[in-house]
């Protein structure tokens, strides 16, 4: 990352003046942006009716983002800036905004609202803070948890630039680390139906059959010998919408703290004309135990279903994280994502989902999946783009996934009932494991254009059989009726390893989230696929050293195996009353922009059992916000010690402890005895450091 903002090209601000208005800061990295030519939003002062919009002399109403209190207009693109201009003129209008496209995302619409976030060094106080907004026309809105001196400010009316203008002008002041404005992307379902009750479901258990192969399920009976789930185990499932008349999603305790984001209600259910996502995914999940229709994988759990707003803005993403906290759920699942090829997290999004991971389940921390999606592209790659219609994307593309490659999160891919890859499942480094779904051609949606399927296309056929689920009850819904046996996509793989999550957490509740990752991909079936991929030709099927494949993570979920797993475990750890300390004081240089990273290690012989752990680092670096730092175990389990919200600061010397990240919480009554490693990857050119030394310090 270039922030050499004492250079002459920049006399204010952290990056050149010419592109103040293009540059989107995002999770530490500068997004170039490009403007529509055909649309634009305002926010009026006063609510007006469609009718009222439809009439407006600037250019022609689409549709509301409320949201953010906009309103969508399309004009000729030759009349732009006059319709723009026509609108700022109205004493209606509040705002006239343009609306952006990202680079190398066609079709991926950006929209700004009022608000940006601004994480300040450790050492700037309330009053500069309240300064420097007040130069910016910044009112302070609210503190971002998690997040140490960061805070959400509103673009107030006295604010002489737009968001983008500001956010990269603050990048310029040493007192700040990071600045984002708060932008709206839509959000995509991560599911595409294709053709064709308990004996239906192969998925849970077969015994073989017309395209199913031996173990291509997840043994989810021998899972119920032990438990069925028990009500105090909530999943959430954020979608769409949910049926909640459905016989399946009914029952005494079943739904708790349902929410409707979208309308800021508390009945989460689909509209007349709407399919719902959310009614299909749920089923597989929790579908109740009731003698009619299916059976989920954790019928005795109970559902918290959360309708998002279809946005993915900062708030949006919030506001879902919060009330799973809030309301006590154990499991969040997410069958959705950006409908974008480019998309990294914010700081606030990525702190969202990092304090669901910690502090919730009372400081165990949530279990949160999401879907890897269906496209067959990584969550975190780039490919060579060839034979799209129009050359929508062509050479070299980068595809970046920013919620299934977040480091609390289980990224979910689909395999087949013939325990091969799903031919539209996305892969990479980041999977944690595979659950069975359908087979399909992969494809992905752009705004504008429609779902597209991905080049070049497949020739040959895709056997396997597809998911039966709960659907709208009656004509509602993708089939006529109260079930639909042509889900599938990431979508229905990912609401399965929720469900297995869930029966695992019944049969221990004393486990942290990490722990629950842990075991579900300890006890995976290395699932094998030799053959190339129909779409890309490479082959990806088989395991690493470290038992990942890029196409099935850790293997295919195995209800029975974690669930006993998780009963073996149930012990309570006592307090630690000595102490064993190792420190490695060489010095290592950081590779710049290399994911392979640097790992320091520390030997440690004793063999006692952990009861406590603390890690010290002591690491310069020009700019720490492009640095994530690990702890690996003698075992080969990660913990994610550091993520990139350090932004411009140098010096790094700090203590990790349970207190301080519960995710260390996984490595207790573990042996110690092993060598422990410390690895620190770069993600950003330019900016270089070093990591000067690192101790270790077990209890036990």
């Amino acid at each position: 990352m270039n922030d050499d903002v004492n250079s002459s090209d920049f006399p204010n601000t952290g990056v050149p003046a010419s592109s103040l208005g293009i540059i989107l800061q995002r999770g530490g990295e500068e997004l170039i942006l490009h403007k529509v030519l055909d649309r634009f939003t305002v926010r009026p002062t006063t609510e007006f009716t469609p009718q009222q919009l439809s009439q407006v002399l600037w250019g022609f109403w689409q549709r509301s983002i409320p949201q953010a209190h906009l309103e969508l207009f399309t004009v000729v693109p030759s009349q732009l800036e006059s319709a723009m201009s026509q609108a700022r003129a109205a004493d209606s209008v509040a705002f006239a905004g343009h609306v952006y496209t990202i680079k190398d995302n066609p079709g991926t619409f950006v929209y700004l609202n009022d608000q940006v976030t601004i994480q300040f060094a450790s050492w700037v106080d309330s009053a500069r803070i309240e300064a420097i907004a007040a130069s910016f026309g910044l009112v302070k809105q609210k503190s971002v948890q998690g997040l140490p001196n960061t805070f959400v400010f509103l673009v107030s009316k006295q604010a002489t630039e737009n968001p983008l203008k500001i956010t990269n002008q603050l990048q310029g002041l040493s007192e700040v680390l990071a600045a984002e404005p708060n932008i709206l992307v839509k959000g995509e379902s991560l599911y595409r139906p294709s053709d064709t009750l308990y004996p239906q479901q192969w998925y849970l258990h077969h015994n073989g059959g017309s395209q199913l192969v031996a173990g291509s399920h997840i043994a989810v009976e021998a899972a119920w010998d032990i438990t069925r789930g028990v009500r105090s185990v909530v999943v959430a499932v954020v979608d769409d919408s949910f049926d909640l008349n459905h016989p399946d999603l009914q029952g005494s305790g079943k739904i708790v703290a349902p929410r409707d984001l979208r309308k800021n209600g508390f009945l989460p259910t689909p509209g007349e004309r709407e399919t719902s996502h959310g009614t299909a995914c749920a089923g597989l999940v929790i579908a109740e135990e009731n003698g009619t229709g299916i059976v989920g994988v954790a019928p005795g759990c109970a559902l918290m279903p959360i309708r998002s707003t279809g946005f993915l803005d900062d708030e949006s993403i919030e506001d879902m994280f919060n009330w799973a906290i809030e309301k006590g759920a154990s499991v969040i699942s997410c069958s959705w994502g950006a409908s974008a090829v480019y998309f990294p997290l914010s700081l606030r999004q990525r702190a969202a989902i990092s304090r669901a991971a910690t502090t919730g389940r009372n400081g165990k921390g949530c279990v949160i999946l999401f879907a890897a999606g269906n496209a067959n592209r990584p969550i975190n790659g780039t490919v060579f783009e060839r034979n799209w219609p129009g050359n929508l994307l062509q050479g070299n593309t980068n595809w970046l996934s920013g919620f299934p490659i977040h480091p609390d999160v289980i990224a979910v891919a689909a395999s087949t009932s013939l325990n091969k890859k799903a031919a539209y499942s996305n892969w990479g480094t980041n999977i944690a494991l595979c659950a069975p779904s359908n087979n399909a051609p992969p494809g992905l949606s752009f705004q504008g254009r429609g779902f597209m399927n991905t080049q070049p296309a497949i020739a040959t056929s895709l056997p396997g059989r597809g998911v039966v689920t709960t659907d709208q009850i009656g004509a509602a819904g993708l089939d006529p009726g109260d079930f639909t046996n042509n889900f599938g996509g990431t979508s229905s793989a990912t609401p399965l390893v929720a469900g297995v999550a869930a029966l695992v957490l019944s049969a221990n509740p004393d486990l942290t989230a990490q722990q629950v990752k842990f075991i579900l991909e300890e006890t995976a079936d290395k699932i094998v696929d030799p053959d190339p991929d129909p779409q890309l030709g490479m082959q990806e099927g088989t395991y690493n050293s470290n038992g990942h494949s890029q196409w099935f993570g850790y293997g295919k979920v195995n209800a029975a195996k974690a669930v006993e797993a998780a009963q073996r475990l149930r012990t309570s750890v006592s307090s630690a009353s000595k102490q064993v300390r190792g420190e490695n004081s060489r010095q290592f240089s950081i590779p710049d922009n290399n994911q392979q990273g640097i790992k320091s290690a520390i030997a440690i012989n004793e063999s006692s059992t952990i009861k406590d752990i603390q890690i010290t680092v002591n690491i310069t670096h020009d700019f720490l916000g492009d640095l994530e730092i690990y702890l690996i175990a003698p075992n080969n389990q990660q913990v994610l010690l550091q993520n990139r919200t350090l932004g411009r600061r140098t010096n790094l010397q700090t203590t990790y402890t349970i207190a301080s990240h519960p995710s260390l919480k996984q490595l207790l009554s573990l042996s110690a005895r092993g060598s422990w490693q410390l690895w620190l990857i770069d993600y950003s050119p330019q900016d270089v450091g070093k990591l000067n030394s690192w101790s270790l310090v077990i209890g036990h």
